[in-house]
């Protein structure tokens, strides 16, 4: 008997202790966004214009366009010629002209993929030339940051919609861009010499890495930052680097190319600047300090995003703040987040600065070069569904949507949460992230699920539509189809 009444005992206190870890804490911080406009093209006619353009061309042949292709590849090269020899204003209309070339040649290169190379070329060296005369430009100005965006976000996407109808074989991997010189202790990887302070800009495979590169005013292709330290004895490669499982930490060159990413580029300061005249070993050092605070102590993720406070650090911050103890100030194009879906999103994740430093606008720096891009065809191709569906759900957020779970899950979370800050006492890391609490995991959780039951639609719909068609949706397709997926799914 009372064995009975112990039993039944500890099935009311069990019952009474779930019920107490299901009550919900709720988060009475206040948010706001940064207060400005997000970056908008607007320009669906114009889209639908190239996508026409492009069928036409596809479907009367490479001979028939070969013409306007080698003119508005010559008109591409003049323009080079003439950046190189003409100080410009953000705001002249000849920027407007490089834009509209490089958007009209786009589907002519799609249609023709043979010369997809020419392509390449023209955009990286395009790119190059723009970065080359922002040095002049004052970057805190909303002008001077639309024109940026405009030429380097968008001659970038103009390339990968030519890269995704094109087959794999005719578009290398690996682009080039400036080998820019430096003296820091260097290695050879896949044809690029690398060199020790180098930046290496990602972008992850997780729905919250499409999160994070989508979630700006100025959305971008980027999600993680990782900086590159060679030893000068051995010249062994590390990674220093922030993940939200593990906080800041030292990853060999295999990990880091082992961790999945659906691109890489690789970005050098110049060799101009005026620090590095002085001290050319400069990001050699900045390297070497950052190294050695991960090997001097743990260091915890930043979910607020602050790059003012050093204690914790989020990807950004491991690259930002050693060079700015050398004087060297990476991000001046601090990014903002404004739209209230985002904001609310994030905030549910545990960001509070919504004006901060985020992996995708370090690319627009004057200060730092391109030294090479890493895109594989069908990672590319990922990456593009996976903003697209992105992009529908934070419109979905701007009209209230938000990441909610079921109260019952809340208890075997906080569990995990329990059991995983017993984990990370000992150095290892658990189901829930430090600095992560239990409701945050599993708005995560709710994110994934959303994105996965979208990205099986998305994919469906975007077969029906390159079976129908012949070719991939392009970008704004995608976008159109994740907005009729989510629509479909709420009904």
């Amino acid at each position: 008997m009372n064995v009975k009444k112990n039993l039944i005992g500890l099935g009311i206190a069990l019952g009474v202790l779930y019920l107490v870890l299901s009550i919900p804490v709720t988060d009475t911080v206040r948010v706001n966004g940064a207060g400005k406009k997000s970056f908008a093209w607007n320009q669906d006619e114009a889209w639908r214009a190239l996508e026409t353009k492009f069928r036409q061309a596809r479907s009367s042949g490479c001979p028939s366009v070969t013409a306007e292709i080698g003119q508005r590849l010559l008109e591409g090269n003049n323009q080079l010629a003439v950046m190189a020899s003409k100080q410009f204003s953000p705001t002249e209309q000849f920027f407007d002209g490089v834009e509209a070339n490089l958007f009209q040649l786009g589907p002519l290169m799609a249609a023709c993929p043979e010369r997809i190379k020419e392509y390449a070329q023209l955009t990286t060296s395009l790119r190059a030339a723009v970065k080359a005369q922002s040095i002049q430009w004052d970057v805190r100005e909303q002008a001077v940051r639309d024109r940026l965006y405009r030429l380097l976000y968008g001659g970038r996407t103009a390339l990968e919609e030519v890269m995704l109808q094109a087959p794999g074989k005719d578009m290398p991997a690996v682009v080039i861009g400036t080998d820019e010189p430096s003296q820091a202790p260097s290695l050879q990887r896949a044809g690029i010499t690398f060199h020790s302070g180098d930046i290496l800009v990602s972008r992850g495979g997780a729905p919250t890495s499409a999160l994070i590169a989508r979630g700006n005013d100025y959305p971008g292709n980027f999600s993680h930052i990782a900086l590159l330290y060679i030893d000068e004895a051995t010249r062994t490669p590390s990674l220093i680097e922030a993940h939200i499982e593990r906080g800041v930490v030292i990853s060999s060159l295999e990990e880091y190319i082992k961790d999945k990413k659906l691109r890489i580029m690789v970005l050098r300061v110049r060799t101009d600047h005026p620090l590095l005249i002085k001290d050319p070993l400069l990001p050699h050092r900045a390297a070497k300090m950052a190294f050695d605070e991960v090997k001097a102590r743990h260091i915890p993720y930043d979910f607020e995003m602050d790059f003012r406070e050093p204690s914790k650090k989020f990807c950004s911050e491991v690259a930002s703040q050693p060079y700015n103890a050398m004087g060297i100030t990476l991000w001046n194009i601090i990014t903002t987040m404004s739209s209230p879906g985002l904001v609310n999103w994030l905030s549910d994740f545990g960001v509070r600065n919504f004006v901060t430093q985020a992996p995708a606008d370090l690319e627009y720096d004057p200060q730092l070069i391109v030294v090479a891009e890493w895109r594989d065809r069908e990672a590319l191709w990922m990456a593009h569904v996976d903003d697209a569906i992105i992009d529908s759900l934070l419109e979905g957020a701007d009209k209230g949507d938000r990441l909610t779970y079921s109260w019952y899950l809340l208890a075997p979370a906080r569990l995990a949460k329990a059991y995983s800050m017993l984990l990370n006492r000992f150095g290892k890391v658990g189901p829930v992230p430090e600095g992560m609490d239990a409701g945050t995991a599993l708005k995560s959780m709710t994110l994934d699920s959303k994105h996965q039951r979208l990205k099986q639609a998305v994919m469906a719909k975007a077969d029906v539509f390159e079976k129908n068609n012949g070719y991939r949706p392009p970008y704004w397709e995608l976008v159109k189809i994740a907005r009729e997926a989510r629509g479909a799914q709420q009904r």
